[in-house]
């Protein structure tokens, strides 16, 4: 991937003067060694009328896919081939992001000793990069950069020049000119706005990144139209950072229209709202009503399958009652998260023998899943396509059998209370369906029909009376058609 900075300059203000300003010298190609390969910076011309440093980034596959996500998309889990027939050797993303600022470090923060004057004034600026994921479209990226004072040219790339009729790729290629931000501000608009525009992260979003958005983001992002999409979508979507990076956000405007301190205002804000109540996250009340289910049918012994980054396995270990829990997943980075999450490294020995995490598909049966009181399916089945539902049934219905099932899913007709979701569109990009109520009762009925379970409908968040609850929950009990099993379950 490819990005280069333009500056023109007079006889008493060389262009060459970028050299200083990006701490690289113009007449020396240069390598830095990043976690996902290696970054060259070189200067295709070094004139004093005109000056121009270009950013290369040659990504390493095969790291990318030890150590980062891998998603060849930027958005779909853990494709078989995705992980290494992908665009993120050559569309600029938070790896040419991370590059950034890594290597022109001291240039973001618009620290030049040699020249502290050129870095403190706007430059006339002009960047370029070939090739960038833009989700949204060339709109979105007017959008997003205009506002902050750049002109902007945007050229969608074809899918295939040779086949028009094919439309345009998701991809453009970006010109950006301005000579009203100095170039601190440039590199900065750049680092939080690249990852922003492919909407994918090749890291773990933590709290930390809440920090780096608003120290990126100071003087520009408060009064930014588009702040809560860039806060969202640079946050990885994940709503307890979105909602701390906005409030902070809020209380940065607040101070800056009162011309006082943040901490001010902040202690204001705290005295005035510390009884108000804050409504609880969907995923915690999901969590919530599963553990009251399992703990209402007695379960010991339960399985997650699906378990994702350890959030429901790590709710359950706090709990005695459940002695033995296991956490299931296909994706060995997922589990790996929630190894983390759950701190097995540092578990003591009574506690790490209630917990274990296992790779395993849930559309083959698995001798390791049988004999257990019950499983979880959170957030699960709208992940596959329909046509592989049948062979999760099986696996878990028919050949694992536990006791209790329980299997929570979105109810699309409750998308329209949404107001940030656009009309027609999925909760997430890798949704492959969202059933109306109708449809999951009719599922779920056939499937306890077909393996001998009884099922029951709860409802998961505030039941709305005219599209039911947000989150759908069955719960499906084996039926007891024998002595044998009767005696099982009391034994």
């Amino acid at each position: 991937m490819f990005l280069s900075i333009t500056t023109t300059g007079t006889p008493d203000r060389p262009a060459t003067d970028l050299g200083y300003l990006l701490h690289k010298h113009p007449e020396k190609a240069q390598a830095f060694s990043t976690s996902y390969g290696k970054a060259h910076v070189l200067y295709p011309e070094a004139r004093p009328e005109r000056c121009t440093a270009a950013l290369m980034l040659e990504v390493d596959a095969v790291a990318l896919v030890r150590k980062g996500k891998g998603k060849g998309r930027g958005g779909a889990p853990d494709a078989a081939l995705a992980q290494y027939v992908n665009d993120r050797p050559y569309a600029a993303s938070s790896l040419l992001a991370v590059a950034l600022s890594g290597v022109f470090s001291s240039a973001m923060r618009g620290v030049c000793n040699a020249r502290p004057e050129r870095a403190a004034q706007p430059l006339p600026l002009r960047i370029e990069v070939p090739a960038l994921p833009a989700r949204g479209g060339p709109a979105l990226v007017r959008g997003l950069f205009e506002p902050l004072g750049w002109t902007v040219v945007v050229e969608p790339v074809a899918l295939d020049p040779q086949f028009p009729d094919w439309g345009d790729s998701r991809y453009v290629r970006l010109e950006l000119e301005s000579a009203t931000l100095t170039l601190a501000e440039a590199l900065r608009h750049l680092y939080v706005l690249l990852p922003v525009l492919d909407d994918a992260k090749h890291y773990w979003v933590s709290d930390d990144e809440v920090d780096k958005l608003l120290r990126a983001g100071e003087g520009w992002l408060p009064e930014h139209p588009e702040q809560k999409l860039i806060t969202s979508r640079y946050l990885s979507r994940r709503w307890s950072l979105t909602r701390q990076a906005m409030e902070r956000l809020e209380l940065v405007r607040l101070a800056e229209s009162d011309d006082s301190e943040v901490e001010e205002i902040d202690n204001a804000v705290e005295t005035e709202t510390e009884e108000e109540a804050r409504p609880t996250p969907l995923a915690v009340q999901r969590r919530d009503a599963i553990i009251a289910a399992l703990q209402a049918c007695g379960a010991a012994r339960v399985l997650d399958l699906g378990c994702g980054q350890g959030q429901l396995v790590q709710a359950l270990l706090k709990d005695v009652r459940f002695t033995e829990i296991v956490g299931v997943d296909v994706s060995m980075r997922a589990l790996t998260i929630a190894s983390r999450r759950l701190k097995l490294d540092r578990m003591g020995e009574r506690q790490a023998s209630r917990v274990k995490l296992v790779q395993g598909s849930l559309a083959y049966t698995d001798k390791r899943l049988k004999g257990y009181d019950a499983a979880v399916l959170s957030e699960v089945i709208e992940h596959l396509d329909l046509p592989r539902l049948p062979a999760l049934e099986y696996a878990v219905f028919g050949a694992a059998r536990p006791r209790t099932v329980l299997v929570t899913t979105p109810n699309v007709e409750y998308n329209v209370r949404w107001e940030s979701l656009p009309a027609g569109h999925v909760r997430h990009g890798d949704h492959r369906f969202e059933w109306t109520r109708e449809e999951f009762r009719a599922w779920a009925g056939a499937v306890a029909e077909r393996h001998r379970y009884d099922v029951e409908f709860v409802p998961v968040g505030p039941d709305d009376p005219e599209v039911g609850p947000p989150t759908q929950m069955a719960v499906f009990t084996v039926r007891m058609e024998n002595e044998k099993e009767k005696e099982a379950k009391a034994a």
